[in-house]
C-alpha cells in the first residue's frame, strides 16, 4: 500500500466514524453514490484521489466528492500502561 492509498485508508476510517456519529450528513449523500475523499490544500492527494474515483466509478453511479477541511491529530485512547520485562 503506497503512502496516498494509506492516508485514503485513513480518511475513510474517520469519515465513516464521523457518518455514525452525525447520521444526517450520511442522508445527503445519493444512494449508491461513490465517495471519494479530498483533503483541503492537498492538492497531489485530490488529484490521485478524483482521478480514482473517474476510474472506479460505474456508468452513470454519482461521484460524492467529501472535502476534510480540518481533522485533529490521532491520539492514543490508552489510558493506562504496564511495561515489565
Amino acid at each position: 500500500m503506497n503512502v496516498l492509498e494509506q492516508k485514503n485508508a485513513e480518511l475513510v476510517t474517520e469519515f465513516d466514524r464521523y457518518v455514525r456519529e452525525h447520521p444526517d450528513f450520511a442522508e445527503r449523500i445519493p444512494d449508491n453514490a461513490l465517495v471519494a475523499m479530498l483533503v483541503e490544500g492537498d492538492e497531489e492527494f485530490n488529484r490521485w484521489s478524483q482521478e480514482g474515483a473517474k476510474r472506479q466509478a460505474e456508468k452513470g453511479q454519482p461521484v460524492v466528492y467529501v472535502k476534510i477541511k480540518r481533522i485533529q491529530p490521532i491520539r492514543s485512547r490508552i489510558q493506562e500502561m504496564e511495561l515489565s520485562a
